[in-house]
């Protein structure tokens, strides 16, 4: 554990700092959500990991009612309801749900589940995927909805279920792919066509895309220093603390400052497909929702690691996915500490 908590402290202590030098006025909203996140930590660590496993349904449905309170009551920013207000914070149900849907799915599919055949699991699978996925896209929040198809795409995969059923489900996902378009909202399709074409409106949803691009470059090799980055600090740089946090920190701290948070984080997938090939070999049903969960687990940070990363850099549209650690938010620290608490 120790070699995820060192890098973990590190990249918290490069978000503060990025923080400061862009919105110091936030530093200690940021330092309380940083404190409570560690609070999690510890206490899902003192409960222990098999009293949330033994009671992962009852999470699973706990919060699909918190997710259906946000749809209904939650409070609106953007045209979008992903918060209750809580006064002093603001709770996002669809960022802390992520360790307990994964904890709860790989249980189920590590189930032997007897008297029923595989295709039912297969279908079940699925429905307990559906019901917070489809919630959470009508928030609407394509980007994290997006996670958790990844998540569960990742989890089927590796369980064992006929690979034909992935199979299916990569061949369903194709052929849906053109009606899915129909689907998406206005500034979606328009996202997805400006990262195709930036220059379509390179002052509208181009934008951000365009600014998060030439801020990174402009970072060069050793950054501008702390607090001088002028895209940023000049609000060139939209969202420059959330969505585009990383392109803030290379900005200041330049490809220096940016390798060093990589190098971070490729520590923490090392520790945890370590994690993995420990739990692969071992073939009782516990290590196998061990297995389960790791790869649920290491699929969550990694797909958000190179969707924020890759958004900050132009390579993937813009979407609204938080960089671990890095970005302000407790909702997503939160989750963060207590998907590594459910660690096995």
């Amino acid at each position: 554990m120790t070699g995820l908590i060192i890098p973990s402290l590190l990249l918290f202590s490069f978000g503060i700092f990025n923080l400061f030098g862009i919105k110091s006025a936030l530093i200690r909203n940021e330092l309380f959500f940083v404190v409570f996140a560690i609070l999690a930590f510890l206490l899902v660590k003192k409960v222990g990991r098999n009293f949330f496993s033994l009671n992962s349904y009852f999470f699973y449905w706990l919060f699909i009612i918190i997710l259906l309170v946000t749809f209904i009551i939650g409070f609106e920013a953007k045209g979008s309801k992903r918060w209750l207000d809580f006064y002093f914070f603001n709770f996002q149900a669809s960022e802390v749900f992520k360790p307990f849907f994964i904890l709860f799915l790989t249980n189920f599919l590590a189930k032997e589940h007897k008297g029923f055949n595989r295709l039912y699991v297969f279908l079940a699978s699925i429905l307990y995927f559906i019901v917070p996925f489809f919630i959470i896209y009508k928030q609407p929040d394509l980007g994290n909805s997006l996670i958790y198809l990844i998540i569960f795409f990742s989890l089927i995969l590796f369980s064992p279920l006929p690979k034909k059923y992935v199979f299916y489900m990569a061949l369903t996902a194709l052929v849906s792919g053109p009606l899915g378009w129909m689907f998406l909202r206005e500034y979606q399709k328009e996202r997805i066509l400006s990262f195709l074409n930036p220059t379509l409106n390179e002052q509208g949803t181009a934008y951000n895309m365009i600014q998060s691009v030439i801020t990174t470059g402009s970072g060069q090799f050793s950054g501008k220093g702390l607090g001088l980055g002028t895209q940023s600090r000049l609000f060139f740089l939209p969202e420059n603390h959330t969505d585009f946090a990383y392109a803030s920190l290379v900005e200041q701290f330049g490809f220096i400052g940016g390798f060093a948070v990589l190098i971070l984080f490729v520590i923490i997938m090392v520790v945890l497909i370590k994690k993995l090939l420990k739990y692969y070999f071992q073939k009782d049903e516990d290590s196998l929702a061990n297995f389960l969960y790791v790869v649920g687990f290491t699929v969550y940070i990694a797909s958000q690691i190179i969707i924020n990363i890759g958004m900050n850099l132009g390579v993937f549209p813009v979407a609204g996915i938080a960089l671990p650690f890095i970005s302000y938010g407790g909702s997503a620290l939160v989750a963060l500490m207590i998907g590594m608490a459910l660690l096995p």
